[in-house]
């Protein structure tokens, strides 16, 4: 269980430190911070190996917060080996910004997160939106893939483009 926690934990920080980074400095946070999760329902698994909160689930750790509908926890040898949350997944910092999405999966040993699902990355008032942001932990990369639907006289259409608002001198 506490393998779990700590990978949720890890989901927090990796989709919220999206601001650019040296590629040598690994995306971290405070993980030694206490981790709280608070769902409406809890489900363990023992011949799955996994844990699943369900309903209203928030996990904050620091000053970072995740929301989502359900947030599941599988293991592998009794470490966390996947954490996929879904369902209105909202990662909030107040650092790094706010990263929604329909879904969310950290894979431990990659350290990598893929969101997934109508993303949009907001800091400030500057907005990013496209239908998969992928993540790497170790290396501090990110990319952000398209799908956006656009609007064309009237019709809403699948763009299959990034598209992004910067404003200068927005904090």
């Amino acid at each position: 269980m506490k393998y779990a926690l700590i990978a949720l934990a890890a989901l927090t920080v990796s989709t919220s430190s999206l601001q650019a980074q040296p590629a040598a400095k690994p995306l971290v946070g405070n993980s030694n911070a206490p981790i709280g999760i608070s769902a409406d329902s809890f489900q363990a698994d023992l011949n799955a190996k996994s844990v699943t909160y369900i309903g209203n689930v928030i996990v904050t750790q620091a000053d970072m917060k995740l929301r989502a509908n359900t947030v599941k926890v599988t293991t592998v040898n009794d470490k966390a080996d996947k954490v996929t949350a879904s369902g209105n997944v909202v990662v909030d910092s107040p650092k790094s910004g706010i990263v929604t999405g329909d879904s969310g999966v950290y894979s431990v040993v990659p350290r990598t997160v893929v969101m997934t699902g109508n993303v949009v990355l907001k800091k400030g008032r500057d907005v990013m939106r496209g239908m998969q942001l992928t993540v790497n932990l170790a290396t501090g990369q990110a990319v952000l893939g398209g799908g956006v639907k656009s609007q064309t006289q009237g019709n809403t259409q699948s763009g299959g483009r990034v598209q992004g608002v910067f404003l200068p001198n927005s904090q």
